[in-house]
C-alpha cells in the first residue's frame, strides 16, 4: 500500500516510525578502533536465555522504543536467539554486559545485524564503533555477499549517520505503526520522551 502524500493520522494509542534499511554489499576497510578500546571485550553468548536477553535488550533499548522482542512469547524469542544460524554477542566492560550484537546468518549469502546497541552510559564513548568493527569482522568472516540492518526514527539521533559512516548504504524506507508499549506496561511509562504518549 502506498500512503498518500501529505499528513496521515495515527490513531491514539499507536506510535509510528520511519524505518530505514541499509546494506553493505562488499567488504570495506573498517574504521580504526577508538581510543580506549581496550576497555571493552566481546564475548559470544553460546546459550542465551530469554531472561538474560530481555534484561540487556531493555537496558539498551528502552529509551529508543525497542519493544518488539519484549512482546514475543518465550518460545518464539528462544527459537530466534538460540537458532544455530544466529550468533549472539555481548559487549563487556568491567565484567558487565553493556552491549548487544545479534548476527543472523539464516538467509544464505547474507548477514542481518538484527540487534546492535550499547547501554546509555557508553553512548559517545566509542564503544559503538568498537562493537560495529567487531560486527563487521564477524559478518564478513563468513561466506556472505551482503550485510544489512535497519534503524528507525525512534532511535538515537546519530544512529543513521553512524551506520552510514560505518559503510552502510540506505536502500529502503518504510513506515511502521504499532501499539504504544508504554500503555500496556511492556515499556515503562517514562521512557522515550522524544515520542509523546497520545491516549
Amino acid at each position: 500500500m502506498i500512503l498518500p502524500d501529505g499528513y496521515s493520522d495515527i490513531p491514539a494509542g499507536k506510535i509510528a516510525a520511519i524505518v530505514t534499511h541499509l546494506e553493505m554489499t562488499e567488504r570495506l576497510a573498517i574504521r580504526s578502533d577508538p581510543p580506549g578500546a581496550n576497555a571493552w571485550t566481546l564475548r559470544k553468548v553460546a546459550h542465551p536465555t530469554t531472561d538474560w536477553f530481555r534484561e540487556l535488550y531493555s537496558r539498551i533499548g528502552a529509551e529508543w522504543m525497542w519493544y518488539a522482542r519484549l512482546k514475543l512469547p518465550d518460545a518464539e524469542l528462544a527459537a530466534k536467539i538460540q537458532s544455530p544460524g544466529v550468533d549472539i554477542h555481548a559487549l563487556m566492560q568491567n565484567g558487565r554486559d553493556e552491549g548487544l550484537l545479534e548476527l543472523d546468518f539464516r538467509q544464505a549469502g547474507a548477514c542481518e545485524i538484527g540487534m546492535f546497541g550499547v547501554t546509555a552510559h557508553l553512548v559517545g564513548t566509542g564503544a559503538g564503533r568498537f562493537l560495529m568493527n567487531r560486527a563487521l569482522e564477524l559478518a564478513w568472516s563468513r561466506d556472505v555477499q551482503r550485510v544489512w540492518l535497519h534503524t528507525c526514527s525512534f532511535d538515537h539521533p546519530s544512529a543513521l549517520s553512524f551506520y552510514q559512516r560505518s559503510g552502510f548504504r540506505p536502500f529502503r524506507r518504510q513506515i511502521v505503526v504499532g501499539d504504544d508499549p508504554r500503555l500496556d506496561g511492556t515499556a515503562p511509562r517514562d521512557v522515550a520522551k522524544h515520542v509523546p504518549v497520545i491516549e
